[in-house]
C-alpha cells in the first residue's frame, strides 16, 4: 500500500460494517464489523507509533 493508492470507505448501516476500498478498477475490499473498528484504530496507531519511534532512532545515530 502506497500514500498515492485510492482508499474509500463505505459505511454499511444496515450490515452494522465498515467497508474499505483499496484501488480502483479491481479494488481489494476490507470489511470491518463496528465493534472491531476501534481496535483496528489501535492496531493501525501502534505501527505508526513504532514507524516514529524508529526514524527517531535511525534520526539520532542510536
Amino acid at each position: 500500500m502506497t500514500a498515492d493508492l485510492p482508499m474509500r470507505p463505505l459505511a454499511m448501516p444496515f450490515a452494522d460494517r465498515v467497508e474499505l476500498r483499496f484501488g480502483k478498477a479491481f479494488p481489494v475490499v476490507l470489511v470491518v464489523d463496528r465493534d472491531a473498528v476501534p481496535r483496528l484504530r489501535e492496531v493501525l496507531d501502534e505501527g505508526w507509533k513504532a514507524l516514529q519511534a524508529s526514524a527517531a532512532r535511525q534520526e539520532g545515530g542510536q
